[in-house]
């Protein structure tokens, strides 16, 4: 296969990554997208052939090869299961799905249509990170025993990511699959056998019903630690950093802040991707920032996946890992207790575990994406 041939299903903020890091790699051609408000919009601002309102319109057209899935958590298993039944590869956002049912469900649908399903943790690309997990395996640090991964910011960039019903929990089902999926892929993928979790909402009371604060403690076969810390609660923009402690050495990668622009403004200024409330007085601006994410990397991969044949490095079954991580964590933030591994509750929703009965209203018609 020359040519990928790409659709997006979505038009948001996720999305608008997602093609500048596709438009980038010359073996992908993003030919069309799909959202009820904005596709044609994001289509004709940046020279893509066709938008679509609807996204069942965009998996009818036979030129796309892979669509990559960039809307709200609630709608992620069904238009997986549409996307594979029509014959596409998929690659989604994390986290995978809303529950493991889901996950299972996405998982067997791509696997009876014999199309590829790709998870979405550009962790696992980033260059800092990528060389980072480079020391680990050369034998560098020794005996890994911990590892610390943290991603604070001053809280999410759509309104969607505030309502339970839809982003299924707060901050620690948002981010800390970033930190679960990092762990496993820097630790060479053991499984999960415990897991420890404190959350809070700490400062957006009047936002959300879900955590804004967490933090994740997870041991894994093999005796490492993993460590996650992740918050909507801090001010002052992004922060993303890595932590690997070995029986012979350490090493401490900041993701963003080697890379950026020490600025101050007393304008402000617009931010490309990165988080910040507010840009004035002193901030780190971001230089080539999806690279430093390793969008770029990611999608590049994920499209030589689908040209070449080849399983990709992050796959369905990982995110179901992850969800599965992030369930338990949910349940010990209620219980006060670790949780161990293999953990299958009921719910539709990590966010039910921590606070029972919050999902008890109808839950919405899925409809299409934002």
């Amino acid at each position: 296969m020359d040519k990928v041939r790409v659709g997006l299903i979505g038009s948001g903020f996720v999305s608008a990554i997602h093609y500048e890091a596709l438009r980038r790699v010359p073996r992908a051609e993003v030919v069309a997208v799909a959202s009820p408000r904005g596709a044609t919009r994001f289509a004709a601002e940046r020279g893509i052939p066709r938008g679509f309102a609807d996204y069942r319109q965009l998996l009818e057209c036979r030129d796309v090869d892979m669509v990559v899935v960039g809307v709200p958590n609630d709608l992620h298993c069904r238009i997986t299961v549409d996307a594979a039944a029509a014959g596409k590869h998929v690659v989604v956002e994390k986290p995978l799905a809303l529950n493991l049912d889901e996950a299972d469900r996405m998982i067997e649908a791509c696997r009876q249509a014999r199309v590829k399903l790709m998870y979405a943790e550009e962790l696992c690309f980033a260059p800092k990170y990528v060389r980072l997990k480079e020391l680990v395996d050369e034998g560098a640090l020794g005996r890994v025993y911990l590892v610390k991964q943290s991603e604070k910011h001053d809280g999410p960039h759509s309104d969607w990511f505030w309502d339970v019903r839809r982003s299924g929990g707060g901050v620690a089902f948002d981010m800390g699959c970033h930190a679960i999926e990092f762990f496993r892929w820097m630790l060479g993928k053991p499984p999960a056998l415990d897991v420890y979790a404190h959350l809070s909402t700490s400062v957006h009371f009047d936002k959300t019903q879900g955590d804004d604060n967490a933090v994740i403690l997870v041991n894994f076969a093999g005796g490492a630690t993993g460590l996650a810390e992740e918050s909507w609660s801090k001010p002052g923009g992004m922060d993303d950093r890595a932590e690997v402690y070995g029986s012979e050495g350490v090493a401490y990668a900041d993701l963003l802040r080697g890379s950026s622009i020490l600025t101050y403004s007393e304008r402000g200024y617009s931010y490309a991707v990165e988080k910040a409330g507010l840009t004035r007085g002193w901030s780190f601006t971001m230089f080539e920032e999806i690279w430093n994410y390793g969008f770029p990397q990611e999608f590049e991969h994920f499209v030589n996946c689908v040209a070449e044949d080849r399983e990709p490095r992050e796959t369905g079954e990982d995110g179901r890992a992850v969800l599965q991580v992030l369930m338990a964590a949910y349940e010990s933030a209620r219980t006060g207790r670790r949780v161990s591994l293999p953990f299958r509750p009921a719910v539709r929703a990590p966010i039910e575990l921590w606070k029972p009965g919050i999902l008890g209203m109808r839950a919405p018609e899925p409809g299409n994406p934002a």
